[in-house]
């Protein structure tokens, strides 16, 4: 694959993970959306379909993940290095998800900060930002 082929698709798929963010109000259902962005920490959790959140939640967890693993690919191409994200996307997303429905179905004020940031990472694609260095540096290494 030529670079100008490669960097053109490395932008695409960068600019989707822009769209999925910029769009995520129209594209999901959460209410936590509008509920962080005010002082959230001294009002009551919002009304929420459980189900429905998790699967919205599940579905950009999913397409955050499936842009990432591309962006992964492109990058390093290392099948084995796409193997193990998979692993540490899968863990992830059962612990995580363990933590969210816990603080979705038992809302504390004293919780919400934690639940924040929990939220956070099903949500936004922090684990690309976490792999990329990560696999460079033991790219370099080896």
């Amino acid at each position: 694959m030529h670079k100008i082929t490669k960097y053109i698709l490395l932008s695409v798929l960068v600019l989707l993970l822009i769209l999925i963010r910029f769009y995520e109000d129209v594209l999901f259902y959460d209410p936590y959306l509008t509920f962080f962005e005010n002082d959230y920490l001294y009002i009551d959790s919002p009304r929420r379909e459980v189900a429905k959140l998790v699967g919205f939640t599940t579905l950009r967890y999913v397409m955050n993940t499936i842009i990432s693993l591309v962006i992964l690919f492109l990058v390093f191409k290392d099948k084995s290095i796409i193997k193990f994200s998979i692993f540490i996307y899968g863990i992830a997303f059962i612990i995580l998800m363990l933590f969210y429905l816990y603080f979705v179905i038992n809302p504390k004020q004293e919780d919400y900060y934690l639940f924040f940031n929990i939220r956070r990472f099903l949500i936004q694609p922090i684990f690309l930002i976490l792999l990329l260095p990560a696999f460079y540096y033991h790219k370099l290494k080896n």
